[in-house]
């Protein structure tokens, strides 16, 4: 069979070829306004407090779970499914003749006007069909364990409107590993309770389960089903089901197979008129002994004061203003102004929110991320720290000592932990040598940022030790620096492990079998690969870690490191250094990682990176060139690809890194992480225009003007663009919790403008391209709040020659800590000094 063009045209999405935006940004309220439900890709926002979380599409689409998204997930989602981002929040308007969503899916019927709001911890859909305004608002309130919608319908036409709504969604069965894989028990399992407006998941309540979930109304409902199967009917489908197309729910009860819960409520709208109704998914936990009521009932008295406290719009909208409240007051704590509005917009709004779900989630649950295979990462949450240690202190602290727990006595960690319970991951274990020092770099950024050497003497025992042995934070942290000093290889450098932060370079693995991963194979040919990205990596924690040693009056500790870190420092100079370039490691047979010797992967990105930043070749020049090969060879349209050239071929010495096609993943790829640590090496040598350029070509509000090629979220980085090798280079995966919302705004704000703590104070050393006439930031740290005016008059890159604070002038560039409460004002005068 054969289609005309015009029969091809409409197989099109509408207004999705022509576009290259899809959307823009709102400054004035803080929000990304998706204009057209025909993205390249499902682009999403995240929801939540510290305890429930949601993930909402720019069409509905998502999930929601407790505290932990294997564990505790309350609604299903089909990952990689036909069509996408399937399935979400249902809801489905009717009149006699026409079938539509507010929120454009499930039905994707063509709207007449469409808009989605992605807010800070909220999203709003307005929509309008056949004279029927919709405007919808979800939100998870800052104290409940809920997502509100809000959804209120007006009749804009000129005649009386007869409506029905239904709203739904469908359950999932808990864990959601088992959900999704253990049918033979899951379609005899599933229980619900219809309790008015309300339909309860009881799944495995009567058993071992103290917690259930709930969907509720504010308003009588005119049916309702609970049994997703009979909603939908024999090979229905969520696009249009039966009981919608119908007209009528069921009232079925689910008894196994597939719960779900559906409401049906009926309206008459006059001309004009609005009607408003608040939803409810809800979360309840009940004490063992509360579980059931004295007559052997579900104990729902906590989901009914829940409903209650939600009723009206009142209380809605009490709930969300302190939603706004509460970002308000964390944006507040640094603001930026500079003559660049996407500089400013992703400062002030974007990068920290970012920030503060990365910390949140670290790689759990994205649409990348199911949820299921990856829990909290011990490499990845302690970076995350950087991006939202100044913002959430208290959460810093104890997420610092929540990793070190699952810490062993020799320095190595699990890799991964649960969120719900926070015991390491068995089943991916450890073996990765770069772990232990994320832990002193967190550390080190918490006591720069707030003075609190107490964290160091806090209790905290080893994962493989018993309880109660005085086992402290320092303890961890000498561990962590001392495993890397137990374990050098044949050149006096840290040896790999399973792997160091690139987790695709697999030096110890030698897989040829593709049934295995390759991160958890054994470490094999003696294990004796080595890594000179971990040497820079060492050289670089090294005096924040002698710093702590003096805290806790361990001067000796801190001498024998200052030993350590010299002998490292040797072995780099006499076997890291390639020529124009830093090795990126050594194979088991001695043989270079990253060399012009090599065919392929000659130059990486990593080590050039932390050898720069750890102070390696400043005096003689090598730092320089490190980083104009670095611009040479890796620099390319959309940032700093990992390696080039790209691998063409697997080769099992080399492990998941050459299993990638060319130009993807950390096969050639710009992955973003590793970027900034680039700006920051640029910064350190004084090169501020070369830092900001590198800065730009990943940040979202750069990339938003190719939002097409990019595909994913314009509004918050990638982990990864597609590089220069690439089939298709531009193009964005991985988009949200990424390691390079942290190092992004950790470059910016610390190295590029230059506002960065330090153990005695605020420390302000911009470095900016010398176009720049100046900047203002405002800080708070540590109680008190900077007011800082930076001017550039001589148009300088670097350099401070005058700073005054409330009109003084001070000696130096460090502004020691104020009192609690106080405001200071700060003049920098940019300029060449000495």
């Amino acid at each position: 069979m054969t289609h005309s063009n015009t029969d091809l045209d409409m197989l099109a999405p509408p207004a999705f070829h022509d576009r290259e935006r899809f959307g823009h940004f709102d400054d004035s309220t803080r929000e990304y306004v998706v204009e057209t439900p025909y993205t390249p890709y499902p682009w999403i926002n995240y929801l939540g407090n510290n305890d429930f979380r949601s993930l909402i599409s720019h069409t509905g689409g998502g999930y929601q779970f407790y505290r932990d998204a294997k564990l505790r997930r309350l609604t299903r989602y089909r990952y990689n499914s036909v069509p996408r981002d399937q399935n979400g929040r249902l809801l489905y308007l009717r009149d006699d003749t026409q079938l539509w969503s507010p929120t454009w899916q499930p039905c994707q019927t063509p709207l007449d006007h469409f808009e989605c709001r992605h807010g800070l911890g909220y999203t709003r859909f307005h929509a309008r069909y056949a004279d029927i305004d919709s405007n919808l608002l979800c939100f998870v309130p800052r104290d409940a364990a809920c997502e509100i919608q809000q959804l209120t319908l007006t009749n804009g036409g000129p005649r009386r409107r007869h409506l029905q709504l239904f709203a739904g969604l469908e359950w999932c069965l808990w864990n959601a590993h088992d959900d999704a894989n253990n049918f033979q028990r899951n379609f005899s399992t599933g229980e619900v309770l219809v309790d008015g407006g309300s339909i309860c998941h009881l799944t495995e309540y009567r058993e071992r389960r103290n917690h259930f979930a709930f969907f509720s109304v504010n308003s009588d409902p005119v049916g309702f089903d609970t049994d997703r199967d009979s909603f939908l009917g024999p090979y229905g489908s969520y696009q249009k089901p039966r009981a919608v197309q119908q007209g009528a729910c069921r009232q079925t009860n689910a008894f196994g197979w597939a719960p779900a819960a559906v409401f049906q409520l009926a309206m008459t709208l006059e001309p004009g008129e609005s009607r408003e109704l608040v939803f409810l998914t809800g979360y309840v936990e009940n004490e063992p002994e509360r579980k059931w009521t004295p007559s052997g009932t579900v104990n729902l008295e906590r989901m009914h004061q829940m409903q209650t406290r939600f009723a009206d719009s009142n209380a809605v909208a009490t709930a969300f203003a302190a939603v706004q409240h509460h970002w308000e007051g964390y944006l507040d704590h640094c603001t930026v102004q500079t003559e660049e509005p996407r500089l400013d917009r992703l400062a002030n709004i974007w990068a920290p929110y970012q920030c503060a779900v990365t910390h949140q989630l670290s790689r759990s649950a994205s649409l990348f991320e199911s949820g299921v295979s990856r829990g909290m990462g011990f490499r990845d949450s302690n970076q995350d720290l950087l991006g939202i240690v100044g913002t959430q202190p208290d959460q810093a602290r104890q997420r610092i000592l929540d990793l070190a727990a699952v810490q062993f006595r020799d320095g190595g960690a699990y890799h991964q932990y649960q969120p719900l319970t926070k015991q390491g991951n068995a089943d991916i274990g450890g073996g990765f040598n770069d772990d232990p020092l994320w832990l002193i770099l967190s550390t080190g950024a918490y006591l720069k940022e707030t003075g609190d050497s107490g964290i160091l003497h806090e209790a905290v025992p080893f994962a493989d030790e018993s309880p109660g042995l005085g086992t402290t934070l320092f303890d961890h942290l000498r561990a962590s620096f001392q495993h890397v000093v137990d374990n050098l290889g044949p050149h006096g450098l840290p040896l790999i492990g399973r792997a160091d932060w690139n987790d695709c370079l697999n030096l110890n693995c030698f897989s040829s079998n593709p049934d295995e991963a390759f991160q958890t194979t054994d470490i094999r040919e003696q294990g004796v690969a080595e890594s000179l990205m971990i040497a820079g990596l060492f050289l670089f924690v090294a005096p924040d870690y002698q710093h702590m040693c003096r805290l806790v009056d361990r001067d000796d500790l801190a001498a024998a490191a200052g030993a350590h870190r010299n002998a490292i420092t040797a072995a780099v100079d006499k076997h890291g250094w390639d020529g124009r370039w830093f090795l990126r490691a050594y194979r088991h047979d001695g043989g270079k990682v990253g060399s012009s010797e090599n065919r392929e992967g000659q130059i990486f990105i990593e080590s050039q990176a932390w050898c720069v930043m750890a102070g390696v070749g400043h005096k003689d020049g090598r730092a320089e060139r490190a980083l104009d090969s670095v611009r040479a060879l890796l620099t390319c349209e959309h940032g700093v690809v990992l390696v080039y050239p790209a691998y063409t071929q697997y080769d099992p010495a080399l492990g998941e890194i050459s299993s990638y096609p060319p130009g993807y993943k950390e096969n050639g790829a710009v992955f973003c992480h590793t970027n900034p640590w680039i700006v920051i090496a640029e910064t350190m040598l004084g090169r501020g225009e070369h830092a900001f350029q590198t800065f730009c070509k990943t940040a979202p509000t750069w990339r938003e003007s190719q939002a097409k090629r990019h595909k994913t979220e314009p509004y918050v980085y990638a982990q990864m663009i597609a590089g220069k090798e690439a089939a298709v280079p531009g193009e964005a995966k991985n988009s949200w919790l990424t390691g390079t919302a942290a190092w992004s705004y950790h470059a910016l704000t610390h190295y590029i403008l230059g506002v960065r703590p330090d153990y005695d104070g605020l420390r302000i050393d911009p470095c900016i391209p010398p176009s720049w006439p100046g900047f203002e930031v405002t800080r708070r740290f540590r109680g008190t709040e900077y007011h800082i005016k930076v001017h550039n008059p001589n148009h300088v890159t670097k350099g401070v020659a005058r700073m005054t604070v409330n009109g003084t002038e001070l000696d130096g560039n460090l502004l020691p800590p104020g009192g609690v409460g106080d405001s200071v004002q700060v003049v920098v005068t940019m300029g060449h000094v000495g």
